[in-house]
């Protein structure tokens, strides 16, 4: 066996890592080991806030750093404590959603609070995926801007999510980012955040640079962790605008995509 080429590999859950239902393969599960065993840490790099992570890396026995919230959020899985985490500001967040509003109509909106038991809240019309997940329903407006949020979810009753964050981006300006993360998830993030800024705190935190990086992920909010990593490897199943800024092209996250370029790997 060579020796592995990267001493930190670092993973998307949702499309990536994950199979659609929210389990990981025994033969991505050996992979991973194997590599950590050649020497690379593996960190998740989620835009999943933290719990809504939590289970799925107690279920992988994972306890180091895990990047959460679309790099809001430096999570240590082992201490099940926060290490850093940035918040959104609301009034920005408001003004943004007023001038996106203005553009395309009234919008669905969720929100997802900061911490560690922050609860994702979701509006009128606000369509929540099937699964496990908990969320919390409102009414009253005033309830989104309440507590501190990493990100608020924008749905739209007729725009796909393309035509969405297109939009969106062009009404907010400089005010906030907007990102497209998954089916149906269209964020507004505070400006500038995004996994690279997240990976980037928890690789200094490990000694590594982003030279000594391989990246897997899925979709357009992984644009920037690909160009932090030395490579970025998209999933067979990834959005086109991942795949066309990609270093290689794997298989999908149901065929065990993660597991076929580390096998390679190691065998050199």
């Amino acid at each position: 066996m060579s020796a592995f080429p990267y001493r930190l590999v670092a993973t998307d859950l949702d499309g990536t890592l994950l199979r659609a239902d929210e389990s990981v393969s025994d033969r991505t599960r050996e992979a991973l080991v194997a590599a950590t065993e050649a020497g690379a840490a593996h960190i998740v790099v989620t835009g999943r806030a933290v719990p809504w992570t939590r289970h799925i890396l107690d279920d992988l026995g994972y306890e180091g750093i895990a990047v959460c919230g679309q790099g809001a959020q430096v999570y240590h899985a082992g201490e099940h404590r926060l290490l850093t985490s940035l918040t959104l500001d609301r009034q920005l967040a408001g003004l943004a959603l007023s001038k996106i509003e203005a553009e395309v109509g009234p919008l669905a909106l969720a929100a997802s609070r900061d911490g560690l038991e922050g609860e994702v809240l979701t509006g009128p019309g606000y369509r929540s995926q099937e699964g496990p997940l908990p969320y919390v329903p409102y009414e009253d407006p005033a309830e989104l801007w309440a507590a501190p949020l990493t990100k608020v979810y924008l749905q739209h009753p007729v725009l796909s999510d393309d035509e969405l964050t297109s939009a969106a981006r062009a009404a907010v300006g400089g005010l906030v980012d907007v990102v497209m993360a998954g089916p149906g998830i269209v964020e507004i993030l505070p400006l500038g955040l995004s996994k690279a800024t997240g990976l980037s705190l928890a690789a200094r935190r490990l000694g590594v640079k982003a030279g000594e990086t391989i990246a897997f992920g899925d979709m357009p909010n992984d644009i920037p962790m690909f160009g932090w990593a030395a490579r970025g490897v998209a999933m067979g199943n990834a959005h086109e605008e991942l795949r066309a800024v990609a270093d290689e092209v794997t298989t999908s996250n149901e065929e065990d995509g993660i597991a076929v370029v580390l096998e390679r790997l190691l065998a050199g």
